[in-house]
């Protein structure tokens, strides 16, 4: 089956109308809610109103009911990995065990400036999510009272030599674009560049000794692109995850999404 999953991004908004989005988007049927996490909006005006992923997070699991909700991504180096598992095993009960902990290495560096981190270079930030991620698992094993469940881990990133090599050995979930800022051989178009990514991936399970079927495939795609969906799917998403910016939180484009997935999901 088929999700349709939606960020609704934290900038330029008041917390009144993420609250309303949040209620509107799970009775419209949405299969997964996710905000971002970032300190300050990636577009409009950068010094624009804006909210933190983690207590935004909190404060929607109490307002939904059923639909799962997490950090798309969480920036692995803005807290201690302790921290962020306590952080998501809390926001998991508060939510009836509806986490979903999106995590990845970080790239706004904005972000690290205006707050105090160290910036590093790529190389470093994905080291340091590979070493974190045996240390949030460690935690989560350790919290009295445990998660509801096993909360899902899902990785966002697209690098194909050690962002899809991490996602084979900790994720359940990855997410990845339908596109890409370099071209690349073979690839010309949305739905090749979703094939070749799903086929990297699949090679590092083989290496990692893991079923590829273990990890679901979300896929961000512009919310423009429903005439390509049925392409994207057919080359291998599970998800198709479309973003949807505020004040406003306009769900006319995501009405048509979900019509297509029933439709979908019914043929």
């Amino acid at each position: 089956m088929i999700g349709i999953a939606i960020s609704l991004y934290p900038q330029h908004a008041e917390y009144h109308d993420l609250k309303r989005a949040a209620v509107e988007a799970e009775a419209l049927g949405i299969d997964v809610l996710y905000t971002w996490d970032h300190f300050f909006p990636l577009f409009g005006d950068p010094d624009g109103k804006h909210f933190e992923c983690w207590t935004l997070l909190a404060a929607l699991a109490e307002v939904t009911e059923q639909v799962p909700i997490g950090p798309l991504v969480t920036c692995g180096t803005y807290r201690n990995p302790e921290l962020l598992a306590d952080m998501a095993r809390t926001v998991d009960h508060i939510s009836g065990g509806r986490l979903i902990l999106g995590i990845g290495a970080g790239w706004a560096e904005r972000d690290y400036r205006e707050y105090g981190y160290d910036f590093g270079t790529v190389g470093s930030r994905l080291r340091a999510l590979e070493r974190d991620l045996p240390r949030v698992k460690h935690r989560l094993s350790m919290l009295n009272p445990p998660a509801k469940g096993a909360i899902p881990i899902l990785i966002g990133g697209g690098g194909e030599k050690v962002t899809l090599r991490i996602t084979a050995e900790f994720a359940d979930i990855w997410h990845g674009f339908a596109r890409s800022p370099v071209a690349q051989e073979g690839v010309s178009n949305e739905a090749d560049i979703v094939r070749h990514k799903n086929s990297v991936l699949d090679e590092w399970c083989a290496r990692r000794g893991r079923d590829p079927r273990d990890i679901k495939r979300s896929i961000g795609v512009d919310v423009s692109m429903l005439n390509q969906a049925d392409a994207i799917v057919d080359a291998g998403a599970d998800e198709i995850h479309v973003g949807i910016d505020g004040p406003n939180y306009d769900f006319g484009a995501l009405k048509e999404w979900l019509a297509w997935r029933d439709q979908r999901n019914r043929d």
